[in-house]
């Protein structure tokens, strides 16, 4: 249940009273502090989670015996961690699709080295640095977790994780076909028009691994870059891969070729 509103309210527009009740309802604030911290962040409500999660005071204590038990839940009964089945189950008391990228939130928060694997440590700690120790507290935080894909900067620390998250283990690139899933899940989320014809062209044209330095780029491009391509500099210091792209793109009536 949301805290009784203070005095203040009337004062606030109806965008910002919005945005209080919002961030009260997924931090379990006051208002008060609701309204120190989207004040602080001028009224950016995914800046305003950034400075309420910093603050010592909003972390939750959590309790290494109940945490001992979560991870005893999932962990596999043959290896001292959890793989696909535990993970698979972990989802189900979430509520949430195993292909849900807030999954790949989950996993960057626990600073997870593989994919569809979480070690006692990686799993212990992240959750203790989100303050969670129960799974009612861990599903309170999926929302959380998901505004955190909204966040230009975190989107960018969570891309990139995700490369060495996905790829084998042992090798230096990450399998097309992989990279293609993983583009299509990220980009989903920022809404990159080109991202199928990214893909199709990659098919096409490339069909090998993709190396860190070209999906580091590619998140650069499709930022900086507008879909017309109309401020592309072809003599820029882009790999040349995404300068392949580009004439895939012409050749194909995409876009047009501008003078």
């Amino acid at each position: 249940m949301l805290k009784p509103w203070s005095g203040w309210q009337h004062k606030l527009g109806r965008g910002h009273r919005d945005k209080v009740q919002q961030f009260m309802a997924i931090t379990g604030s006051s208002d008060k502090v609701a309204l120190q911290a989207l004040k602080a962040s001028d009224w950016h409500l995914e800046a305003a989670f950034d400075i309420f999660y910093s603050q010592p005071h909003s972390r939750s204590v959590t309790d290494s015996r109940h945490l001992e038990e979560l991870y005893n839940r999932y962990k596999d009964p043959y290896v001292d961690m959890i793989l696909v089945d535990g993970i698979t189950l972990l989802c189900n008391d979430l509520q949430v699709d195993p292909q849900d990228i807030v999954m790949l939130v989950v996993s960057w928060h626990m600073k997870a080295a593989t994919m569809c694997e979480f070690s006692r440590q990686e799993f212990m700690t992240g959750l203790q640095s989100l303050g969670v120790d129960s799974i009612d507290k861990f599903r309170e935080k999926i929302p959380l977790m998901r505004a955190e894909l909204k966040d230009e900067h975190k989107f960018r620390e969570i891309y990139n994780f995700s490369f060495s998250w996905a790829k084998e283990k042992g090798q230096k690139s990450l399998a097309l076909d992989t990279a293609i899933g993983m583009w299509q899940l990220l980009f989903a989320e920022r809404h990159w028009p080109l991202v199928d014809h990214w893909c199709q062209f990659l098919q096409d044209r490339h069909n090998k691994a993709i190396s860190r330095d070209t999906w580091s780029q590619l998140l650069e491009f499709a930022k900086t870059v507008d879909p017309l391509l109309s401020n592309y500099d072809a003599e820029g210091a882009w790999p040349y891969l995404i300068d392949e792209f580009v004439e895939y793109l012409i050749e194909n009536g995409v876009i047009q070729k501008s003078g």
